[in-house]
């Protein structure tokens, strides 16, 4: 077959802004042949673009030769564009369609696709990751990063608004940032070096200049976790900031949460609709229950847990049915906590930390850092870490450094609450996990 060239075809509309009030006018269109319906003497051919679809019609005895001919050739995922004239119509639900005048075809498609391109026959999620490129252009799917993005474009604008400065720190390290075993370690031109966890280190640097910092990319645990919510490669929104304390930090937390929702319940309501989800705004402020509070809550639910240990996924879902929705974890103990996060200064068994709580799910973690080097030393020591291993990130604190605070969200796990989808590979474009590593 001979591909045509796009040549000086250029698109007057998606396939979304194709409307009844166009009826009469020209429109040029590109997408994907999602599916070809023949009735005798119609052909119905349904064109899908990332806005959506529109219905072409081809009345075969009205349109030209050439025109027939060409839609003879389509079938699902063939790439084309077409130049043709609105139609108001009430045979379909969006009361319009597109008579084609002119059709090229650019590129064909395997007639034996791995999956359902309509969405009408599902397949389970290893059968969609394989064809990920091709699950991508699912109705659904879309919508999810339609809403990823525009989440991700609503959490920077507000930043922005806010005075912060977005950074891009490295992404191969030296030392552990978390400290813990969860790290890849590659080979540096003969020297051993990590992929970051975070850009914890760095951001807290980057308040001696920026004071109000973030960074949006993404970064690897080895993560042994096998579950709906867990991955070896995801996306952080990390805040630090200068001059303040956990409870600056968490106010700032749960207004960026307030504003993204917003945004999206306003500007995503088709793509939501689409998934069958109803997203709440929540109210400010956010519940906030300290480490012992839980605890309580636990234990007259009959999930005793000692102060001091970690409360597990099970303990937590039975909080998220006491709290099924936005509510802050604050005040964990110190030794639970990374080596960086501050001690209480009257309690220092207890530390300035907090989590963000979505039921069950960890959305964020965050608190005040400590910014006295020499206290920093003795936390590196008490989580069993050498702090000749961190040398440069501590003489940062011989240059002033000030008192500072921030967190951390993971955008998938966030997308994941915003769609009310179940499983975070869905929730991330080429997933990797522990059993993961392709396409």
């Amino acid at each position: 077959m001979n591909l045509d060239s796009i040549n000086d075809w250029v698109r007057t509309q998606y396939t979304s802004q194709v409307s009844p009030e166009l009826d009469g006018k020209e429109v040029t269109l590109f997408g994907w042949v999602q599916e070809v319906r023949d009735l005798g003497g119609l052909r119905f051919i349904i064109m899908q673009d990332r806005e959506g679809t529109v219905q072409i019609t081809i009345p075969k005895k009205r349109v030209t030769p050439e025109v027939l001919a060409k839609s003879d050739l389509l079938q699902k995922r063939f790439s084309f564009g077409l130049k043709g004239t609105v139609k108001k119509t009430n045979m379909t639900k969006r009361g319009v369609e597109v008579v084609p005048t002119a059709i090229k075809v650019f590129n064909t498609a395997t007639e034996q696709l791995p999956i359902d391109i309509t969405g009408k026959t599902p397949a389970n999620i290893e059968v969609r990751l394989d064809a990920r490129p091709l699950d991508l252009t699912l109705e659904s799917s879309l919508s999810t990063f339609k809403i990823q993005h525009t989440a991700l474009q609503a959490i920077r604008s507000f930043l922005f608004d806010k005075g912060f400065m977005e950074a891009h720190s490295p992404r191969i390290i030296a030392s552990a940032t978390e400290g813990g075993a969860e790290l890849f370690c590659i080979d540096y031109f003969g020297q051993k070096a990590y992929l970051a966890q975070s850009p914890q280190l760095y951001k807290e640097e980057l308040t001696l200049s920026f004071e109000k910092v973030f960074e949006v990319g993404p970064f690897f645990r080895a993560e042994e976790s096998h579950t709906r919510r867990h991955l070896s490669e995801f996306t952080s929104v990390d805040v630090e900031m200068a001059f303040t304390d956990a409870d600056g930090v968490m106010a700032l937390l749960e207004q960026v949460i307030h504003h993204t929702f917003g945004v999206v319940n306003e500007t995503c309501q088709a793509e939501l609709a689409l998934l069958g989800h109803n997203l709440k705004v929540p109210e400010l402020p956010f519940k906030r229950l300290t480490y012992s509070q839980v605890l309580d809550d636990l234990k007259v639910q009959g999930a005793e847990i000692p102060w001091g240990e970690d409360i597990s996924t099970d303990a937590f879902r039975i909080l998220g049915k006491i709290y099924p929705y936005f509510y802050f974890v604050t005040d964990w103990p110190t030794h639970a906590k990374a080596f960086y996060i501050k001690p209480q200064d009257d309690n220092p068994q207890v530390s300035e930390s907090f989590d963000l709580m979505y039921g069950y799910i960890e959305l964020t973690s965050g608190g005040t850092r400590i910014c006295n080097k020499l206290q920093l030393i003795e936390r590196l020591k008490e989580k069993g870490l050498n702090p000749d291993s961190f040398k440069m990130h501590l003489q940062t604190f011989d240059y002033g450094m000030p008192p500072h605070a921030g967190w951390a969200i993971g955008l998938e796990r966030l997308t994941m609450i915003l769609t009310g989808i179940q499983n975070i590979r869905e929730a991330t474009l080429y997933p990797r996990d522990r059993v993961r590593l392709t396409p």
